[in-house]
């Protein structure tokens, strides 16, 4: 019988510090440790939730068996790099790393040490989109608005890399097809990088997303609309609802309108977070393939570029 895995948390920032709380709720894990560079916070984090703090993530890594990485961006390759070197199993937070070279670099790596590879786009775990499986055929055209109001956190990247990211993953994931073409726009409003952006993506089968990503929006939105031929699906992430329309044949009870049936469904708050670590941990036991794959999210990391080098 397999004993308790071993984990530990490397950089325990505002983020982070939620990663370790995850890990130290479960059964089947003992957080051995958490990681950041201030030893302070280390040691805050430690504390609350009852593992040994550590300053140097070099330090854990022959201790444990799997790392959540949560640092920031410009570190993302350094400590996965190191993290598969020993052995160890990532779930590495999004962007994936700063270049598309980098995210190969640690594809590769975690193929050679057979290692699993997770990226931590969290909005695949969100139950609107899990309940889309198998509803979702030949979509035609996506638009999805993500809009937050301004917060300091994450101004180490642009819009596009923070926010708009998350989107350009589940797009990804939904139309399965190489994209042709790439048109964007934004512009700097309260940081010194991009704040708000636009992106229009046309995919090789024809299909074209709209893309909208702010952090300097009065009031937050997370929705996407899908038309394909069967269908008009709306998601709206944050209220956890979806709404799938479909054309029957035959006349609707007024005349000279198409005759359409609506199906609603909604969802239980949920804790994405939590099922993203548990998917990860049941993916280490058996060895599958992660839902966002560390190929996913070099994907994603390798559109959301294109969208920048536009902007």
């Amino acid at each position: 019988m397999m004993g308790k895995l071993r984990a530990a948390v490397i950089g325990v920032g505002y983020l982070g510090r939620f990663h370790a709380q995850k890990f130290a709720m479960l059964d089947d894990v003992e957080l051995v440790g958490v990681v950041d560079a201030s030893a302070e916070r280390a040691a805050e984090v430690a504390a609350e939730v009852g593992t040994r703090a550590f300053t140097d993530h070099r330090e854990v890594l022959p201790l444990v068996d799997m790392v959540s990485v949560v640092v920031p961006t410009q570190f993302h390759f350094e400590v996965a790099r190191d993290a598969f070197d020993a052995g160890c199993h990532v779930l590495l937070e999004k962007p994936v790393t700063r270049t598309v070279e980098e995210a190969d670099r640690l594809v590769t790596l975690a193929r050679e040490k057979n290692r699993i590879f997770q990226v931590g786009h969290l909005e695949r775990f969100n139950p609107a989109i899990l309940a889309l499986r198998g509803v979702i055929n030949n979509p035609r055209f996506i638009e999805s608005h993500r809009l937050a109001p301004f917060k300091p956190r994450g101004t180490d990247v642009n819009v596009v890399l923070d926010l708009m990211i998350h989107d350009i993953d589940i797009i990804l994931s939904i139309v399965g097809c190489p994209i042709k073409t790439v048109n964007s726009v934004g512009v700097p409003v309260l940081s010194s990088e991009v704040d708000i952006a636009n992106a229009r993506l046309q995919f090789e089968n024809g299909c074209v997303a709209n893309v909208t990503a702010s952090r300097v929006s009065r009031e937050a939105m997370r929705k996407v609309r899908i038309f394909q031929p069967d269908a008009y699906i709306s998601i709206d992430y944050q209220e956890r609802k979806i709404a799938i329309y479909r054309k029957l044949e035959g006349e609707s009870m007024i005349p000279g309108l198409p005759n359409i049936t609506m199906e609603q469904k909604s969802f239980e708050q949920s804790d994405a977070l939590l099922e993203e670590v548990r998917s990860f941990i049941e993916v280490v036991k058996t060895g599958g393939r992660p839902l966002v794959s560390g190929e996913d999210g070099r994907r994603a990391l390798e559109v959301a570029l294109q969208i920048n080098t536009r902007l």
